[in-house]
């Protein structure tokens, strides 16, 4: 029965990578040329960002992202220099810092690629240690364009979240406004998840979403351990999952979840093999971007 077991999972696995396949790959990045981010496929998410966390996001920055070997690199580092944006910045937190101690990056499709619903697959080796935060996820276009506060208004889709505190668990989760109270943005998290899945950092894992007009499914190695229904967001043309998103890749350090930074272990790398976008299972309804 063991054995009978195990090739039932393996076929399950050979076939949905299939239907993968058979589908139209809309955008991708292979990481298959050296040097930083391609720019036209990526931008960048530059300073102090959110969540009281404690890493300077740098723009174009080899140090902190760069392909290499055919992967990208997003690397977080322990450093000193002056805050560019001190006294500047948009909230205190972030302008009353005189000094960056950690610097990462967070690279990012928004005006070079967005889309609503398909399939996003990305593999990718996961960093270790304490304070450690990397991130595969998406935001809705409207994002940084409606206003304050346009998060949590615009959605949000966590495909992969990791925390260096948490070392063997991966977790998925959903971000958006309550439909119910109009004219506030009270926030609502739904759907999410998490699957055990031993050392990620240790070995590359494909990380997924499917998204759909009625559910955004998740999985890990083509395991699904969550799933949202869309209507929970609202079941109007409003709902942010019926809209176009891009992507972000990101490594934070410390802040409000990430904990503690363990800086014995700093540099930290976060390696990303590849990023692909197949349509959806219902057909072409994703954006290649054109917009460059």
């Amino acid at each position: 029965m063991k054995t009978l077991a195990i090739l039932v999972f393996a076929f399950t696995l050979v076939s949905h990578h299939a239907r993968a396949e058979k589908r139209k790959l809309v955008w991708s990045d292979e990481f298959d040329y050296e040097g930083l981010p391609n720019s036209d496929k990526w931008d960048y998410e530059e300073g102090f960002q959110r969540n009281n966390e404690m890493q300077y996001y740098m723009k174009a920055r080899k140090e902190n992202s760069r392909v290499e070997k055919g992967c990208l690199v997003i690397e977080g580092r322990r450093e000193h220099m002056p805050n560019p944006r001190a006294g500047k910045g948009l909230y205190d937190w972030q302008r009353d810092r005189k000094f960056i101690e950690y610097t990462s990056a967070s690279v990012i499709t928004k005006k070079k690629f967005e889309f609503t619903y398909g399939r996003v697959e990305v593999r990718a080796k996961l960093p270790r240690g304490g304070g450690m935060w990397p991130a595969i996820w998406t935001l809705g276009v409207r994002f940084g364009d409606i206003g304050d506060p346009a998060w949590p208004r615009c959605g949000e889709i966590d495909i992969m979240e990791y925390f260096g505190k948490y070392p063997h668990t991966i977790y998925a989760n959903n971000h958006f406004a309550n439909p119910k109270i109009r004219n506030k943005a009270v926030h609502n998290s739904c759907g999410g998840g998490k699957i055990k899945i031993q050392s990620p950092y240790k070995d590359f894992h494909v990380y997924a979403i499917e998204w759909g007009e009625k559910n955004i499914s998740f999985f890990v190695d083509d395991n699904q351990y969550a799933s949202f229904r869309i209507d929970i967001a609202g079941k109007g043309p409003d709902n942010p999952f019926r809209k176009p998103h891009f992507l972000l890749l990101n490594l934070a350090l410390g802040g409000s979840a990430g904990g503690r930074i363990d800086n014995a272990v700093l540099p930290q790398k976060y390696v990303i093999d590849y990023v692909r976008v197949y349509e959806p299972k219902t057909g072409p309804k994703t954006d290649p971007g054109d917009k460059k």
